[in-house]
């Protein structure tokens, strides 16, 4: 298996690329609405979307907020691309770059959330992130947290173990987010964000390896 940067993956995929998430990923159409309905409905509720992608679960919210704020933050400049290219006016801003570096501010967001996109980082990378995020959110903020989990202990460390040997196999050293799957487990997910200061991290549901999570500021 050759590894590809994170952001030329995506770009190189963006044919069929929402076909294939709907399609070919469990419950997806259903998870996408589930996690939608969990943002804010009041009209002029700012959001942030971490990994947006091309927007999947935006068109879900616009329907049910069509005055809803939101800022999106993507690695995959085309994904932006298609993404502004949706009739969502001046209400999406989009940052071409890493979440992990692009500053959120303080108490900014009433909501935060991301689907199928943490889940390719260890628990080190998710802690400083959790943290950043959860001062970007006002007092009453939360985030929705939609992504694929590891069923359990053994299967995350080996997934962890064989990206590890993918990489040296590749002669890589540097820090450049490459594409390859390494959930953590549910548990391990909601204590990474209980380490990242979320006062209470509530299991809303779950589709097969996928689980919604709310972690309230």
């Amino acid at each position: 298996m050759k590894l590809e940067k994170m952001d030329e993956f995506f770009d190189n995929r963006l044919y069929g690329y929402e076909e294939h998430q709907l399609n070919c990923i469990d419950s997806a159409k259903e998870f996408y609405t589930v996690t939608a309905l969990q943002l804010p409905s009041a009209a002029g509720a700012v959001v942030l979307d971490l990994g947006c992608g091309t927007g999947l679960e935006l068109n879900e919210y616009f329907h049910i907020n069509p005055h809803a704020i939101v800022t999106g933050i993507d690695l995959a400049e085309g994904m932006l691309h298609v993404l502004q290219n949706k009739a969502f006016g001046n209400q999406v801003t989009l940052i071409n770059g890493s979440y992990f570096d692009v500053p959120f501010g303080k108490n900014i967001y009433d909501a935060a959330v991301s689907v199928e996109s943490l889940h390719h980082f260890t628990r080190e990378q998710k802690v400083p992130l959790y943290k950043k995020l959860h001062q970007s959110l006002k007092k009453d903020g939360y985030f929705i947290l939609t992504d694929y989990m590891a069923d359990n202990d053994e299967i995350e460390c080996r997934n962890f173990a064989d990206f590890a040997k993918l990489k040296e196999e590749a002669g890589i050293t540097n820090q450049a987010f490459y594409h390859y799957d390494t959930p953590l487990t549910l548990e391990h997910e909601k204590a990474a964000l209980t380490a990242g200061g979320f006062s209470n991290v509530e299991l809303l549901h779950t589709w097969q390896c996928t689980a919604s999570l709310k972690a309230y500021r």
